[in-house]
């Protein structure tokens, strides 16, 4: 379980989270949404202690990570498995040496024991057979694919997703979903996604929490989400120019928390 008590982050004088409260529960898929610059890839860092929070707490697993010293942040670090959005594979690297890296330098596993850990993630993500190819020899789809499968290398008990399904085409965005899907089920694994791609949280969360003005303002099931009646939300899934989201100056105030159902 991670727990998210008051958080608050600011850039100079930028307010960016205001005091963020949210719960992932252990196996849940949960679906971050907000406009651009709202902070979603912010709070992503602060889970895995790339950034550290001007005031709050971050439990995980029942550890504050706020309170550790780098090498216990180390430690925790190897529960998580990250796929960025531009997957950021390295590129005079092979495919299987960008999977393996983690691999090779936190662990004493022989080589042979990381080849075959390396061939059942491409297998699990549909590549298998790719080991020698280079990033620049691979489609956007593939990128996404391979960086998924170095997410999972080391059998992460959370993996986050930063908007995994940018820049591809509706088939492969879909193709990505499927995979976020099963991999949960196979892996027992939670899954914490941002994302501007409606289509695909609805397909792949448990429960969605819309992050705006720097707090968690709507937290509901894609049923819930479909269904509300609050005008904010609407407006972002629906994808309106009009309505209540106008662009906030610094400092304005945050929205009140809305809890569906």
């Amino acid at each position: 379980m991670i727990e998210i008590k008051g958080v608050t982050k600011s850039f100079g004088e930028k307010p960016v989270l205001r005091g963020v409260d949210l719960t992932i529960n252990t196996g849940e898929s949960i679906v971050i949404i907000g406009r651009s610059g709202c902070g979603k890839s912010v709070l992503l860092k602060h889970l895995i202690g790339l950034i550290q929070p001007d005031t709050g707490n971050i439990i995980i697993d029942g550890e504050d990570i706020t309170q550790m010293k780098e090498a216990d942040l180390y430690r925790m670090r190897r529960n998580f498995g990250v796929l960025f959005q531009s997957s950021a594979l390295f590129d005079s690297m092979t495919v299987r040496d960008n999977i393996a890296l983690e691999l090779e330098e936190h662990t004493d596993k022989p080589i042979e024991e990381i080849d075959q850990i390396v061939a059942e993630r491409l297998r699990m993500v549909g590549l298998p057979d790719t080991e020698a190819l280079k990033p620049a020899e691979l489609s956007g789809g593939m990128k996404k694919r391979v960086g998924l499968a170095r997410a999972i290398a080391f059998s992460p008990s959370y993996v986050l997703y930063d908007e995994p399904t940018t820049g591809l085409d509706p088939i492969m965005a879909d193709i990505i979903n499927e995979l976020i899907v099963n991999l949960k089920e196979k892996l027992d694994v939670t899954s914490i996604i941002v994302t501007h791609d409606m289509v695909s949280a609805y397909k792949i969360a448990d429960r969605i929490v819309m992050l705006h003005r720097g707090v968690i303002m709507y937290d509901g099931t894609p049923d819930e989400i479909r269904s509300t009646d609050n005008e904010v939300v609407r407006q972002f899934i629906e994808g309106q120019a009009d309505g209540p989201i106008k662009p906030v100056p610094v400092g304005g105030p945050s929205l009140r928390y809305h809890r569906s159902g």
